[in-house]
């Protein structure tokens, strides 16, 4: 008997960063396990310095391009996890998902709203990146 692997939706506001790169680690890291998509309550751009951290560690993030979380929800998409990774307020905003869904929220800092030296932003994308990647690696352990 084969297992499918549960669905993981992460959700930010513009999907250009945050809820990007969660995907890509979830889905490199567990993929026999979980099947991680993700989506923007205000789809966006993908934000560039995204983009240059998560090709440091391997990842090819260039040619993604940002969802809408209500077409998914419109589609009748299901999901065993929706995770919101913006700020409270706007995880608010989320749509209820039918079915049994687990909803979590892990709020991580918005690189959009980073200042400073192009080195400065990288920097503090990096740190973002890496607490990202241990909250996708926690819930991996916690939900084997």
């Amino acid at each position: 008997m084969c297992i499918q692997p549960e669905k993981v939706l992460f959700v930010c506001v513009h999907n250009s960063a945050r809820s990007q790169m969660a995907e890509a680690f979830l889905n490199r890291i567990a993929a026999s396990r979980f099947v991680a998509q993700s989506a923007g309550l205000e789809p966006g751009t993908l934000n560039p310095l995204v983009v240059e951290v998560m090709a440091e560690e391997g990842y090819d993030l260039s040619g993604n391009q940002a969802k809408d979380v209500f077409e998914m929800y419109r589609r009748g998409e299901m999901f065993s996890y929706v995770i919101t990774v913006c700020d409270g307020a706007s995880a608010e905003r989320c749509p209820l998902f039918p079915g049994i869904t687990k909803r979590l929220h892990w709020s991580f800092a918005d690189p959009s709203a980073l200042s400073g030296s192009h080195a400065e932003q990288l920097a503090a994308t990096r740190v973002i990146r890496d607490e990202i990647q241990a909250a996708v690696a926690e819930f991996i352990i916690a939900h084997a």
